[in-house]
């Protein structure tokens, strides 16, 4: 579904040139749920706005269903981390959900239409008409999943969107994605920094290393599903994976001395 062949996207030039993503190569498969970690500052964001079309790569591709992306894609939406400020405050809970859709020439009534399905599907029939600013945190970033929802993607991008909730409403968000995945058929590619829930979520981890940024090692979560937040979280192959993701992420920076890239490989 989603090809991505040595992409790269370098800021400035010359001699203050940074290069936020370096040459960075991996595939998702159609359904499939995939995260990517990383270090702080590896680039995961740019590269989240590469994947959607927001910014354009230095080099590289990245190619959805056969058609290289040099604009927002129809068939792809994103999730922002700050919930907050990709809400309009002004505009209720519906209309926010319902505005993006017009860009797709849909007509009010099947707009109004997927808006209710959506905020229903996340557990928010009965604030449809409220505001932003009259929710919890967790209920904004509900709106902001049924609204990406709503524009009916095949692939969801999702950069860190519980990073701003408490603990207890992370794991019912966590949740309510990985029901959302099944219940509309999409594909999801989650950035991270939570080692956990990167593994709980996912069917594969993309390690990324520190700049200059490359892919480390694809992690396989061979974990069953359903998932729950206290049996899967409690399997010794959890807690495997877990020590593993932590060590490749922590492993000095690529260059380094006796530092390997490794891409495609699998853990157990």
């Amino acid at each position: 579904m989603l090809e991505v062949t040595q992409l790269t996207k370098t800021y400035g030039r010359g001699a203050s040139a940074v290069q936020a993503v370096g040459n960075l190569t991996f595939r998702v498969a159609p359904g499939e749920f995939v995260c990517i970690v990383g270090q702080s500052g590896c680039g995961k964001t740019t590269l989240l706005k590469c994947l959607s079309g927001l910014i354009p790569p230095t080099s590289g591709t990245a190619v959805l269903q056969g058609q290289v992306i040099d604009r927002p894609p129809d068939k792809l939406a994103l999730v922002f981390q700050e919930y907050s400020r990709s809400l309009l405050p002004w505009m209720t809970v519906r209309a926010n959900v319902t505005l993006p859709l017009r860009s797709k020439g849909i007509d009010s009534a099947r707009r109004e239409d997927l808006a209710e399905e959506a905020l229903t599907a996340v557990g928010l029939s009965g604030f449809f008409d409220r505001y932003p600013w009259q929710l919890s945190g967790g209920m904004q970033q509900r709106v902001a999943i049924a609204r990406a929802l709503a524009y009916q993607p095949e692939i969801l991008l999702m950069d860190e969107p519980f990073a701003s909730v408490d603990a207890q409403t992370r794991a019912d968000l966590e949740d309510l994605v990985l029901r959302l995945r099944d219940e509309f058929d999409v594909t999801v590619l989650f950035v991270t920094h939570d080692i956990d829930e990167a593994i709980y979520l996912s069917d594969r981890v993309i390690v990324l290393t520190p700049p200059p940024t490359r892919v480390r090692e694809v992690v396989d979560v061979n974990l069953p599903r359903p998932r729950d937040q206290i049996e899967t979280k409690g399997l010794p192959a959890f807690t495997r994976l877990r020590a593993h993701v932590f060590e490749l992420i922590k492993r000095e920076p690529a260059g380094s001395a006796g530092d390997e890239v490794l891409s495609d490989q699998h853990a157990t």
